[in-house]
């Protein structure tokens, strides 16, 4: 039976409470499967506090001998700065391990209903994830004064675009065959122009996916109006950060946005995580919904190569939702989401 070595970071808030969840469930799925064995690192803002770092200087070395790493949540703005929170801990692993591919599942989970007037959509969102606009290229000067001046430079490479590309046309080859690729070309003259002329490039190499092009702006509105008629979505950092918050609304909220941030070519840990934040105000309660942690524990399973307690965890969340359980904020307990779901499992 083979044997994962993780490494779990809670983080801050909820973090911590649907870290617990998730591993619960994890138990549950890798019975008769396989083993696991699991190191924490209590790397947080609350570390930070008393270290003055979001983790230590080794801390991406620490982590690079690991199959995989699951992530609970990062942040509390009110002692630590997003900025520093983000660029000292998730940023960084991302960037040190090329985890350049960010996955998003979007879609109506059994029994849960969201804001739009549609029946169903199955939208897999690939956000560029390593360079891009926060790519941290820039700098201010003369602060606090009158000519203060504060400069943001976004950073595409053909070799980073072009990757992210090929990996959604590999992704919407698997699925339905089509890809759409988000810019703003009309308005960003050669970051997003060089994006799209990369897209048309690629395109002739996979005759076999449809390919369209949208702006940023009526990407949003087809998202809300028509998001049936999409299936495998590119955008770049930015882009994609925003979109896929769209894509957890009108999947039902942040409790079921998973994520995943991959490395590819399996040269380092890719990173697993729930993307609802660390919600400090509701942190402890036992009230956070954990489905966006399991499912990111099914989303590392299948990265895994274990594939059919991938299935059974995705299965076992819907098994759960169907009877009406975790599908509304406050409406169950986090404790209860994850019984019904290891019920599920189990049964």
């Amino acid at each position: 039976m083979k044997t994962y070595n993780l490494a779990l970071i809670p983080g801050d808030g909820i973090g911590v409470d649907v870290t617990d969840a998730a591993i619960e469930v994890l138990g549950a799925a890798a019975k008769d499967r396989f083993a696991f064995k699991t190191t924490t690192f209590p790397w947080s803002c609350e570390y930070y506090l008393e270290h003055g770092s979001m983790m230590p200087d080794d801390g991406v070395e620490t982590l690079r001998g690991f199959d995989a790493i699951y992530l609970g949540a990062v942040g509390w703005p009110e002692t630590v700065p997003d900025s520093v929170s983000l660029h000292g801990l998730l940023l960084p692993i991302r960037k040190a391990f090329n985890q350049y591919a960010n996955i998003r599942p979007h879609r109506l989970l059994a029994g849960v209903e969201g804001p739009l007037k549609t029946e169903g959509f199955d939208i897999l969102c690939i956000r560029e994830n390593t360079e891009g606009e926060y790519s941290g290229a820039g700098g201010r000067v003369h602060q606090g004064k009158d000519n203060e001046v504060a400069v943001e430079t976004s950073v595409f490479t053909r070799a980073g675009v072009e990757r992210i590309l090929r990996f959604g046309f590999e992704q919407a080859r698997a699925r339905r065959g089509l890809l759409t690729s988000v810019t703003k070309s009309n308005a960003q003259k050669y970051s997003m122009v060089f994006w799209d002329e990369v897209t048309r490039e690629l395109a002739a190499e996979y005759p076999d996916v449809t390919v369209s092009h949208m702006h940023i702006d009526a990407m949003a509105a087809k998202m809300v109006m028509a998001p049936q008629d999409l299936d495998v979505v590119v955008a770049s950092n930015l882009f994609g950060d925003i979109l896929t918050d769209l894509g957890a609304a009108i999947q039902g909220g942040l409790g079921f946005a998973a994520s995943a941030n991959i490395n590819p070519d399996r040269s380092a840990p890719s990173m697993f995580e729930p993307v609802h934040g660390s919600a400090p105000d509701i942190a402890g309660k036992n009230i956070a919904n954990p489905i966006a942690a399991i499912w990111s524990v099914a989303q590392m399973l299948e990265h895994l190569g274990e594939a059919d307690a991938a299935a059974a965890v995705l299965g076992a969340i819907e098994t759960a939702t169907g009877k009406g359980i975790g599908i509304r904020p406050g409406l169950n307990t986090t404790q209860e989401i994850t019984a019904a779901v290891i019920a599920a499992l189990e049964a």
